[in-house]
């Protein structure tokens, strides 16, 4: 498929799932709820005043993070407006939300302390424009909390993109692709961002680190 053809398929995708995915008829969007307890446990290491969620959907993390630190300024963005409707309508305070495309960031320059991305890169079909955007938008220091799926070998990552994965695009999932560590290693790297930790954690999930060099 064509990068067009991947975006429209995600948004049409989560289009239907927006009004259902934080309720009991989420079906696998449910599964996203594991990562946010290791995403918090990742940020609550080092102080931070701006953090940005990239594709956020209906902000289910931002609203663990403002009732915990309501005094932080975040923002969300999602390349679906139904995911923004349904989290503009929270109505949280000091809270952006931004519909916009998340291989091109469209914030300012070291504009952000963190930035968090849970379950949404396997979607984006130019990664490399991701990293390159998210080392744009940290601030020197500032890290990428990265969770997304992986597998730990790479036959078994070859079986879920080449066979797996076009069936799920045949279902309406708007799927490219999932990656190992030396496959995001060489993103980060290539981008200018410091890994610092990649680990395989609980049921096929990726939890990686990486910094913007001071």
């Amino acid at each position: 498929m064509t990068e067009k053809e991947y975006k429209e398929l995600s948004i049409k995708e989560f289009s239907k799932a927006a009004r259902v995915y934080e309720t009991d008829k989420g079906g696998i969007y449910k599964m996203c709820k594991k990562d946010y307890p290791d995403i918090l446990e990742e940020l609550e290491k080092e102080d931070f005043t701006d953090l940005l969620d990239c594709g956020c959907g209906p902000a289910p993390m931002l609203t663990l993070l403002h009732e915990k630190y309501p005094e932080k300024h975040y923002t969300g963005i999602d390349l679906t407006p139904e995911m923004i409707e349904v989290a503009k309508a929270k109505n949280m305070s000091d809270v952006k939300l931004v519909v916009g495309d998340c291989e091109n960031l469209p914030f300012e320059d070291a504009s952000f302390d963190a930035v968090i991305c849970s379950q949404s890169f396997h979607h984006y079909p130019n990664v490399q424009d991701f990293f390159n955007s998210v080392y744009r938008v940290l601030r020197p220091g500032g890290r990428l909390i990265l969770r997304d799926m992986t597998m730990k070998t790479a036959a078994v990552r070859w079986f879920c993109n080449n066979i797996e994965t076009p069936i799920f695009n045949l279902l309406g999932h708007g799927d490219v692709r999932i990656y190992g560590r030396d496959e995001v290693k060489g993103f980060c790297d290539k981008a200018g961002l410091r890994m610092e930790l990649f680990e395989c954690r609980g049921f096929c999930r990726m939890h990686c680190v990486a910094r913007k060099p001071q």
